[in-house]
């Protein structure tokens, strides 16, 4: 759908009242004020002088769109032309079609120490630099990068900037990130940065200036990458006039990179996260979607013979590489944090033997280091012969005598930072404030004099402003940007945009994302059309159809998420069951609805289920219980949210449209207290839930592809509908079950249509439980599940070569034959329970063999290959 349609789209009907309303905190906060009905006639002049008016730059602060006389600078006169073409409510459409788009792509972020999932704040306006201040710039930061890199060999290498007094020992010695298992390892691939970052922003002179250095595991990549999809999209027409410069060659380059220091020609390369928890796990997860990576965790990786393998269903596979987003210490347990959950045991042995390239390398973070700064000027000049382009504010490492005595004496004027880890929070707001008040000049004190090789002073760098839209004007606002560049096989190569940050009101920080924290597309003006890269290779690579062997863990996830919305399915079916059954009795004038056997048969499995907290609830408050209880951990809703954290992990394995579709199914069945629906409402908003799992299984069966983890995902819905079927067996299709027993049993196996076509006259047991559990060509059956089952084990890879069937196979192949024999009436109750304990016992054969399900479960480590 094009810009335009989503535009005419969102200002219809109870959309256009989306698009204007003003919602605090929201990406619309600063959507149209209240009159911009009086403004619709403005000519794109007039617009533009309106955005800009009362714009001014903060004394003494440098400002992105502003000189100080109010001209505008660099490319804004370009941007703020072309988007005034568009009137105020074609402007807040496309502001409101981005927000739709971050939220149906469930982009989100944590705030660190808050577990919950917030979306992520883009705001709606980029920050747009042109093409010779960029140029400069990326200048700085492709030398500043490369001196990085030789800072970090020389430190855990031959350390003659330490010999020769060009950078104090404590500097190095005493920052924690500096980690002596590391040292004299010489980096595979001979990389210690395959990518590197700095947090930037513009003097008060206006010249651009480091902040900090990013070399840890650096994050914000991402995320620059999704705030460029959500606004590329929302203004496609604008992108293209404006030359912006794009961003899959930085990409391109990265990948290339990284491949080019592993040995083989074919590496396989891993994403190493800390898991779905992490606070910056959805930009992982779409990075490593975006360039192919694996996406693991660390029990996902096993050294073996001096090398890292990843844990497959097809037994262990060679890692030629890992981009770890974990903090280094926590790598290797043996060598580094004992209590480590999330790193590889063995994999620093394993970098000393040069078996797997890591980036960043371990040990890397001490560049981070503040303390660092004041001897980076004579370092450069050392290293390089060159004089640093990009420097930062005035420095002072309080572990210099030199530095200390500066720092006491100027207290007042100079803000103090930890040498080391920066502080997080409230901790951080106000040592960042400086010690202005007496308590905390007593406190700054005691510490300096304590442990001063703790502590750098800095002059005070009040942030640069770029403007943020509020209220339908252009207000000046603090930011602060991190420019990345990798390493490539042609030298540094620096991303043509950025992770910006903005605060969302003056003389607040934006150093991390957190509340009252945006973020902002970074758009670089080219003055000329630009290359849209080419995604042609000059020699064609070996051909394959599948994207690589599956890690036990996605398996794992995969088949869990197809349980959980086969389990959602189930209790919305039950509810429509038991909602048919009452107001069958309502409209037949029978008394006593809610006590007849089929609804209290129901009612009872919801309980069993805990679907519900009771089963003597009104008809209303069961279904909407069971639909939409938070409370009860058996509720459709339940399953649902289940289902979603589960997808969180998966983002980079599931079709984009799946989240949107998620969100529509949890949308449906939530619903606020105060709402009291009838029988009718609930009934249609099963009807609605139903029909957004169905849109979420045809996404999953079209548009992913069918190879092993699409299997897994198959395979858990239909394990867990064939169980569920053999329940509704038991419970409605005894031998003496009445008619209306058996029409809520056709009902539950979505097969009502077709035993009507099948049979002309009424139901009957033989004939409902041959339909619902023996025929191989109804799609709900049992029967069915296990064909479909049995068929994907059998593509699935074996973990013997001797050509017998591993035992969770063999017990497929045992139940579907039994089916294949049976006759209606003789599958009575025992046999259906029977069955049931026997599909339970296969699923956990299917997790035993093919999930890292703990220390007594069949690890397929047998088969080691090097593909």
């Amino acid at each position: 759908m094009s810009a335009g349609a989503l535009s005419v789209e969102v200002v219809t009907g109870s959309s256009q009242e989306s698009a204007t309303r003003q919602e605090p905190g929201g990406a619309l906060a600063d959507g149209l004020p209240p009159d911009a009905s009086a403004w619709a006639a403005d000519d794109p002049a007039a617009r533009m002088r309106r955005w800009t008016e009362g714009y001014a730059p903060r004394p003494g602060l440098a400002d992105a769109l502003m000189e100080a006389d109010g001209t505008l600078r660099g490319g804004w006169p370009r941007f703020l032309e072309r988007l005034a073409r568009l009137d105020d409510r074609e402007v807040a459409a496309r502001f409101l079609s981005a927000e739709r788009h971050i939220r149906d792509a469930g982009i989100s972020y944590r705030v660190y120490g808050d577990g919950r999932e917030h979306p992520w704040p883009l705001g709606s306006l980029p920050l747009v630099i042109d093409a010779a201040d960029w140029a400069e710039l990326s200048a700085g930061i492709v030398q500043r990068a490369g001196l990085m890199e030789r800072i970090v060999a020389d430190i855990y290498g031959p350390g003659r900037l330490v010999a020769e007094g060009f950078l104090p020992a404590g500097v190095v010695a005493g920052h924690p990130e500096f980690l002596r298992p590391v040292h004299g390892i010489a980096p595979p691939g001979g990389r210690w940065l395959p990518i590197y970052a700095a947090d930037v922003g513009r003097g008060p002179d206006g010249r651009w200036q480091v902040l900090a250095d990013r070399t840890q595991a650096p994050s914000g990549l991402g995320y620059a990458l999704e705030n460029r999809m959500v606004l590329a999209r929302a203004f496609p027409d604008l992108f293209a006039d404006l030359h912006v410069e794009r961003l899959p060659g930085f990409f391109q380059a990265f990948r290339a990179g990284v491949a080019a220091a592993c040995e083989r020609s074919d590496p396989r390369i891993c994403l190493l996260t800390s898991g779905p928890y992490s606070s910056t796990y959805v930009e992982q997860a779409a990075l490593a979607r975006y360039l192919g990576f694996l996406l693991v965790e660390g029990d996902d990786l096993v050294v073996r013979d001096g090398l890292l393998h990843v844990r497959t269903i097809a037994g262990l596979k060679r890692t030629d590489a890992v981009w770890r987003r974990i903090d280094a210490d926590y790598l290797d347990p043996m060598e580094l944090r004992s209590d480590s959950r999330l790193g590889v045991p063995g994999i620093l042995q394993v970098l000393r033997r040069g078996g797997t390239v890591v980036g960043n390398m371990p040990g890397s973070g001490v560049l981070e280091s503040a303390a660092l700064s004041p001897y980076l000027p004579a370092i450069a000049r050392r290293l390089t012969g060159e004089e640093l382009r990009l420097t930062g504010p005035r420095t002072w490492w309080c572990g210099d005598p030199g530095g200390l005595h500066h720092a006491l004496a100027n207290l007042d004027s100079l803000t103090l930072r930890p040498a080391a880890t920066p502080l997080r929070g409230p901790e951080r707001d106000a040592m960042l404030a400086g010690p202005a008040l007496d308590a905390a000049r007593a406190r700054a004190v005691a510490s300096l004099r304590e442990r001063p090789f703790d502590w750098v002073a800095q002059e005070a760098a009040p942030l640069s402003t770029m403007p943020a839209w509020q209220d339908g004007r252009l207000a000046p606002r603090p930011f602060v940007m991190r420019v990345f560049a990798a390493a490539t096989p042609e030298g540094w190569r620096v991303l043509p945009s950025a992770f910006c940050r903005v605060a969302e009101r003056e003389g607040a920080d934006p150093s991390e994302m957190r509340a009252g924290i945006r973020s902002a597309d970074v758009w670089v003006l080219s003055d000329t059309p630009v290359d849209t890269p080419t995604l042609v290779h000059a020699s064609t690579p070996r051909i394959r159809r599948i994207a690589g062997h599956l890690p036990s863990r996605a398996a794992d996830n995969l088949f869990w998420f197809g349980r959980y919305l086969e389990r959602a399915e189930a209790v919305i079916r039950l509810v429509q069951a038991h909602l048919g059954v009452f107001s069958e009795a309502v409209a037949a004038d029978a008394s006593g609805a809610e006590g007849a056997p089929t609804a209290l048969t129901i009612r009872a499995l919801l309980k069993d289920w805990g679907s519900v907290s009771a089963a003597d609830l009104s008809p209303a408050a069961l279904a909407g219980e069971a639909l939409s209880g938070k409370v009860v951990y058996g509720s459709a809703l339940s399953h649902v949210l289940e289902a979603r954290r589960i997808a969180a992990s998966l983002r980079e394995r599931l079709p984009t449209e799946s989240w949107r579709a998620l969100a529509d199914l949890r949308d449906t069945l939530v619903y606020t207290e105060a709402w009291a629906p009838n029988e009718a409402q609930l009934f249609g908003k099963a009807e609605r839930a139903l029909g957004h799992l169905a849109a979420l299984s045809g996404l999953i069966h079209e548009n992913m592809g069918h190879a092993a983890g699409w299997r897994f995902a198959d395979m858990g819905r239909r394990i867990e509908r064939a169980i569920n079927t053999c329940g509704f067996g038991l419970r409605f299709c005894a031998p003496d079950a009445g008619a209306e027993d058996l029409g809520v049993m056709l009902s539950l196996a979505d097969s009502q249509i077709a035993y009507g076509a099948r049979y002309l006259v009424g139901v009957s047991r033989d004939a409902v439980c041959d339909m619902a559990v023996l025929d191989p060509h109804n799609p709900r059956s049992v029967a069915y599940q296990l064909q479909a089952i049995t068929a994907h084990l059998d593509a699935l890879p074996a973990l013997a070569a001797d050509g017998l069937p591993e035992p969770h196979r063999r017990r497929a192949l045992t139940l579907a034959a039994t089916l294949q024999t049976a006759e209606a009436a003789a599958f009575d109750a025992e046999a259906l329970e029977r069955f049931e304990t026997d599909l339970e016992g296969l699923a956990d054969g299917i997790a035993g063999r093919y999930f890292p399900n703990g220390p007594d479960a069949l690890r397929p480590e047998k088969l080691t290959g090097l593909a």
